[in-house]
């Protein structure tokens, strides 16, 4: 396993410590309205509190194209003190005279958070200039926010060249859950892929075919591996000009002894609402007019059946419409099977993405998984195999 720098390495008393926490939480009207993210961080931020380290929160929030009272920080500021139950000072602004001053007025196991990140040019530039003027403020660098490690920006990345770099508590959680899952899995391993497009899951789908022993297929994607076969999908959602790059995949992972699961029935529906009439039909049997919107029970049996003789599974993507009743029953009868199989000490199961995440919750099945991240566009290229600018740069 890979060898990372983290807390336990890191002498943080009396010491001024930069932590990249992701507060790019979602909120309604000021109010956050999934603290998740905040939640997860915790950890981190009270242990080096409580060792006696200055803690000083850096984030990005939203997409400002400069500052912008709209995505300040302030009100999630607040929200970190009320998950934390301790006082959280904030700086107007992350570099400069009002950051200095803040920092400069902190005591021992006090904890700061300074303005979005964002709201400078520098940061999505990785600008060394900028990188320089958010070390002064800090004497060790801690990274907890695995879910912007995909991104090389000044508080994600560049921190790491010019300050001694640790990980943070749930960024080493975060790591050594993907470890378990793909780089040093117990085998059998199966995948589960999901969600509407093959086109953005194209460098995952090649990447699983070499390190899985079974890759099981589902959502929209699957209706584009079912044209690939020659199969009549209706008005399902499918990319029709990519049937031979599907083709191309599933003679890579036969070449590659990577077994391919594919729908063998479907529910369908001639319109995409919530309870519209519905039947389950063989995949060879879907009428011109008619949608698939979730596999059939025939296919959740096969992927449950898969699941019971496996040992690690990471899935990513739902099966069908999951969002709308009666067409979630095949993402929630998989999952239930693999949280039971989790329980029960027979499966390792980390699953991410913001839909796989929604789904599992709505399942009822996310808090029986081994590992659930939190993370979407960093799970996603962690799973495509693609090397993480804010994870390399922790490396021992």
């Amino acid at each position: 396993m890979p060898k990372f720098r983290t807390l336990d390495d890191a002498a943080v008393k009396n010491k001024r410590v930069l932590v990249r926490v992701d507060l790019n939480v979602p909120t309604e009207n000021g109010k956050v309205t999934d603290a998740t993210r905040i939640e997860r961080q915790a950890p981190t931020i009270t242990e080096i509190a409580d060792k006696g380290g200055k803690v000083i929160l850096l984030s990005h929030f939203g997409r400002p194209k400069g500052p912008d009272p709209s995505q300040s920080l302030r009100p999630i500021a607040e929200e970190v003190a009320r998950v934390l139950k301790r006082p959280v000072a904030f700086a107007e602004d992350c570099i400069g005279e009002k950051a200095a001053a803040a920092v400069a007025a902190m005591k021992p196991g006090d904890i700061l958070c300074l303005e979005n990140t964002r709201f400078h040019k520098g940061e999505e530039n990785n600008d060394p200039a900028f990188v320089a003027e958010l070390a002064k403020l800090g004497d060790l660098w801690v990274n907890d926010a695995f879910s912007a490690a995909h991104r090389a920006h000044a508080s994600t990345e560049g921190l790491g060249h010019v300050l001694p770099a640790y990980a943070g508590r749930s960024m080493q959680t975060e790591l050594d859950a993907l470890g378990k899952a793909l780089d040093a899995p117990q085998r059998p391993v199966a995948a589960i892929v999901g969600g509407a497009k093959v086109s953005t899951k194209l460098d995952l789908l090649g990447n699983l075919i070499s390190k899985v022993n079974v890759l099981i297929i589902g959502g929209g994607m699957a209706n584009t591996f079912l044209v690939a076969q020659g199969k009549n999908v209706g008005k399902s959602l499918a990319e029709r000009d990519l049937a031979g790059t599907a083709r191309d995949i599933l003679a890579k992972a036969k070449a590659q002894g990577c077994e391919i699961v594919l729908p063998v029935d479907a529910v369908v529906a001639k319109e995409f609402k919530a309870n519209a009439p519905s039947r389950a039909v063989s995949v060879d049997a879907v009428g011109d007019d008619e949608m698939i919107l979730d596999i059939g029970p025939r296919s959740i049996e096969h992927a449950v059946s898969v699941l019971g003789r496996i040992k690690t599974l990471v899935w990513n993507g739902p099966f069908g419409a999951f969002e709308l009743e009666p067409f979630d029953n095949g993402t929630v009868e998989a999952a239930e099977a693999a949280a039971e199989l989790t329980a029960a000490g027979k499966l390792v199961s980390v699953a991410g993405g913001g839909d796989t995440v929604a789904a599992l919750n709505a399942a009822g099945a996310a808090e029986r998984f081994t590992y659930v991240s939190t993370a979407g566009g960093a799970f996603l290229e962690w799973m495509e195999g693609k090397a993480l600018p804010g994870v390399e740069v922790l490396r021992v």
